[in-house]
């Protein structure tokens, strides 16, 4: 892994320079969804913001669908300098070390997006991104992609259905626990990974946003799909710090300012396009989908609640509190 890493590396920062030479500056921004995501759409638009902005001293360079970096070599990419930015998702930071960032992963602990930004765009969600900087990381911003979705090939209406099934997950001891709270079996696998392994059988079935099943085309191999909206997916812009810092502080501001505005219109598109999205794979007629009925909720709410408990002391007891302040959520 470590010299494919370093191949990479080498690939990254010498195979794609031809490419902007006329700029002072070249920000590689890899991330692993499709660019027609919300993700991927608010990536191409910070990239139009920073260079119109900048008049051309910033390129933006977008690699979307893992065309640079597989999930587990991303974040070490950033550190040693081969991409300047990325977007992963929250989950992702746990493995790093900061692991109070699984307080995203916790099933349920937002009901709606009105709930989320009193975390993400408040004290709580600068104070997270603060504790990246001693891994030589800068971030930026948090942006929506949205609430997760139970698929597989069989109905998934009760947490009964769950019994013995593969579920792929990203690796987050959070989501391993939510999956054995369900009675399935955990998965930890790459995104990029993930249809093939549905589509072989490999995993029975798996949780993520309406955007990325479609774009992914993961409703063409699942059968079934459940809107529990159980668990949020986020990410957080970050940026090699090293970098950030090295900057002249007028680009620096002018960065912070395209940052603020595509951060605006990521999180704005992020519940239609999900929504849309979810019509699609529904008017597909590949995969059924079904909304819970309101007793079928609260069942799932109930088998996942031991999750908060089980997880607190990993982390942090005192963080989980704040988030039921601020948000109102109760166990009970």
């Amino acid at each position: 892994m470590k010299l494919k890493l370093a191949a990479l590396v080498i690939g990254a920062t010498f195979g794609f320079s031809g490419l902007a030479n006329a700029a002072d500056f070249v920000i590689k921004f890899s991330h692993v969804v499709a660019q027609d995501t919300p993700k991927g759409k608010a990536a191409e638009y910070f990239k139009k913001l920073a260079e119109e902005r900048t008049k051309g001293r910033v390129q933006v360079q977008v690699f979307p669908n893992s065309q640079l970096y597989k999930d587990k070599e991303e974040l070490e990419a950033l550190q040693l300098g081969a991409v300047q930015m990325l977007a992963p998702s929250l989950a992702k930071f746990g493995p790093l070390g900061a692991k109070e960032f699984e307080v995203f992963d916790l099933p349920y602990i937002f009901d709606n997006y009105d709930e989320l930004h009193k975390v993400t765009q408040g004290p709580i969600g600068m104070q997270l991104l603060s504790k990246l900087e001693s891994k030589g990381i800068k971030g930026l911003a948090y942006w929506d992609n949205g609430f997760k979705v139970f698929s597989a090939n069989k109905p998934l209406k009760s947490p009964a259905d769950f019994k013995g099934l593969k579920m792929r997950i990203q690796s987050s001891k959070v989501l391993e626990e939510e999956m054995r709270a369900l009675g399935a079996l955990p998965q930890v696998m790459a995104f990029s990974e993930t249809y093939q392994a549905l589509q072989t059988g490999v995993v029975d079935g798996t949780e993520n946003p309406p955007s990325n099943m479609l774009t992914q085309k993961m409703h063409e191999v699942q059968k079934h799909l459940t809107v529990t909206n159980h668990g949020y997916l986020g990410y957080a812009v970050i940026v090699n710090k090293k970098f950030w810092d090295g900057l002249p502080k007028d680009v620096r501001v002018t960065l912070e300012g395209a940052m603020k505005d595509a951060t605006n219109y990521a999180n704005k598109i992020a519940q239609q396009e999900n929504d849309n999205d979810l019509a699609k794979i529904k008017a597909s007629g590949k995969t059924q989908v079904y909304v819970p009925t309101p007793a079928e909720r609260a069942a799932f709410k109930k088998a996942l609640t031991p999750v908060h408990t089980k997880m607190s002391d990993r982390i942090g007891e005192g963080l989980v509190q704040l988030i039921y302040k601020q948000t109102g959520y109760t166990p009970n």
